[in-house]
Formats: structure tokens, C-alpha cells, sequence
């Protein structure tokens, strides 16, 4: 009998790891873990613009790429099929509207992309450069995301 329940025990353990090894392939988790990043990159710099925090030209660089690096992934992340699951905050205007948000990407790979070119080296130059990626977050967020439970 401790031979069958020790089997049992084998099999159940080996079930729930794959299936927690499998759940950071799906693209729910993925999209998750890339927007974790992106609002870790975006809370240094929301702080340097309101002034609790001193400007920093590589940290701001740094969260442009990260934007950037995102604004390039986002689109692949979102295929159908993946629009509920693991507490996903994705709105159904993603799929519906696919347009619209292939167009909310490209805004933040723009903005992003001129933040970089721009190059900011003053708080001045940051706030003017970062306006239009705060802008193109909170578009994207408020059409293509579900608020918080």
C-alpha cells in the first residue's frame, strides 16, 4: 500500500511541475512577465520627472530600451485563443479591434524610438521625451486592458 500511495505521490508531483513548467511558455505568462518589466522600468523614471528621485541619463536610456524591447514583442504575445486564462487583464479589443492595437504598439515603437534617437541629458529634455511614451502606455492601457479586480 506505501509503494501505491508513493507512486500516487510521484505521479501528482510530476504533474503539477510540468504543469507549472509549462505555464511560463504560454503567452498569458510571457505578456505578463514582459509588462512586469516594462512598469519596473517605468517606476525610476516616473519618479526622476516628478522630482523624487535625480535624473539619470543611463536609467532613463535603460527604461527607453526596455519600452522599445516591449513595443517589439507585445504584438506576438496576443495570438488568438489566448484571450482568457491565467488572470490575464487583456480586453477583448485586442482580438476585436486588432488594428487599432497593432496601431497602440506602434505608437509606443515610436515614441520609444524617438525618446532614443532623442537622447535626453537633462530632466528638461527627459520630460519632454517621455510624454509621448507615458501617453502611448495609458492609451493602450485604457483601451486595451481590463482594470484590476
Amino acid at each position: 500500500m506505501s509503494k501505491l500511495i508513493s507512486r500516487i505521490a510521484f505521479v501528482v508531483t510530476a504533474c503539477v511541475v510540468t504543469s507549472l513548467a509549462m505555464a511560463g511558455d504560454t503567452p498569458q505568462h510571457q505578456r505578463h512577465e514582459l509588462m512586469e518589466g516594462v512598469g519596473d522600468a517605468a517606476k525610476p523614471v516616473g519618479k526622476m520627472l516628478k522630482g523624487e528621485k535625480e535624473f539619470d541619463a543611463q536609467v532613463l536610456m535603460k527604461s527607453l530600451n526596455t519600452f522599445l524591447d516591449a513595443s517589439n514583442r507585445l504584438g506576438d504575445l496576443f495570438p488568438p485563443g489566448s484571450e482568457t486564462g491565467e488572470k490575464t487583464r487583456a480586453a477583448p479589443a485586442i482580438w476585436d479591434d486588432r488594428e487599432g492595437f497593432n496601431d497602440a504598439i506602434a505608437m509606443l515603437h515610436k515614441a520609444a524610438s524617438d525618446a532614443i534617437a532623442a537622447n535626453p541629458a537633462t530632466l528638461d529634455e527627459a520630460k519632454s521625451a517621455m510624454g509621448p511614451v507615458f501617453h502611448a502606455c495609458k492609451n493602450c492601457h485604457d483601451t486595451y486592458r481590463l482594470p484590476e479586480d
